[in-house]
This record gives structure tokens, sequence and C-alpha cells, in this order.
């Protein structure tokens, strides 16, 4: 009866005012459910944002999950900025990731108001995250140049914003 319940009801009756919101209501109230599937169940709920669950699947400490999400859609730069920041020690790998997909959403236009301020901030947690791990510096620029492929062009802010680190 309860798993009926879930399938049915779990998403529309428990819409926050956030997608962290919804994942932490729905979590609550289906403890026997696993966050994984939890968050599997509403990531395939909403095709196409992917990245609006970034967030519950890092709460959740689900990192490869919550890297996954950021690299198939939009995700907010600064949120992606501020996990790979605080994540930089612990959590590396994930941080690294955070931080190239911080800067692949900015150079795509995505995030509100985005400065160079925003994109060297990524910068420097990608580059902290790459000492943690014993990455050289040329290894981090080249991952980055990666990453942007065509969105990094000459022109672009973000690529105006790491001319001096990516020579």
């Amino acid at each position: 009866m309860i798993d009926e319940a879930y399938a049915h009801y779990a998403i529309i009756a428990n819409e926050g005012t956030t997608h962290l919101a919804t994942f932490r209501a729905i979590d609550k109230k289906y403890p026997h459910k696993q966050p994984g599937d939890v968050l599997h169940d509403l990531v395939a709920s909403d095709p196409g944002y992917e990245g609006k669950w970034f967030a519950a699947a890092k709460d959740a400490g689900l990192f490869e999950l919550a890297a996954s999400l950021a690299r198939q859609s939009p995700t907010d730069p600064r949120t992606l900025t501020r996990a790979a920041r605080d994540l930089g020690e612990s959590q590396a790998d994930f941080a690294m990731s955070c931080g190239l997909s911080a800067l692949h959403w900015m150079a795509a236009d995505y995030g509100y108001d985005i400065t160079r301020v925003n994109v060297l901030d990524a910068y420097a947690a990608i580059a902290r995250a790459g000492e943690t791990l014993g990455i050289a510096t040329a290894e981090i620029n080249a991952r980055i140049r990666a990453r942007l492929g065509n969105l990094g062009t000459d022109r672009s802010m973000v690529a105006k914003a790491l001319a001096h680190h990516l020579r």
C-alpha cells in the first residue's frame, strides 16, 4: 500500500518550493525508499531539467549522481561553484567536476548576472581541487579547455576572464 501511494502520489503531493525541498519531503515521508531511488524517480519525472536536482543529490551525499546531473542539463553555476569550493578537499573529484560544469554553464550563458568574479571563483575552486588530487596546473587548464570546447571562444566572457590562466 505504501509503495502504491509512493508510485501514484509522492511527487505530486510533496512538491516543494525548490527541487531540494521536494526531495527532502519525499525522503522524509518514505524512509523505506533509498535516497538514490527517490532521486532517480524525481529526475525521471522532470526530463530536460536534470540539473535542477543537483542540490538534492549533493545533499544526499550522492556525489557521482550529482556530478552527472550537472553535466546533463543546465545547473546554476553559483551552486556548482559553492559545491566545488566547499568540498574541494573532502570530495576533490566531485569538486573538480562541479567546477568544470560551472565554467561550462557560464560559457553557455546560463546563470543570472554572471561576472568575471564568478568565473575566477570557479577556476580557483578547480585549482584547489586539482591541488588536493595532485594534478598539475597544465593538466587542469587542459581539462578546462576540453570542457569548454567551442563554448570557450576568444570572445566569450569566460574565455576572457581565464585568458591569463589558460595561455
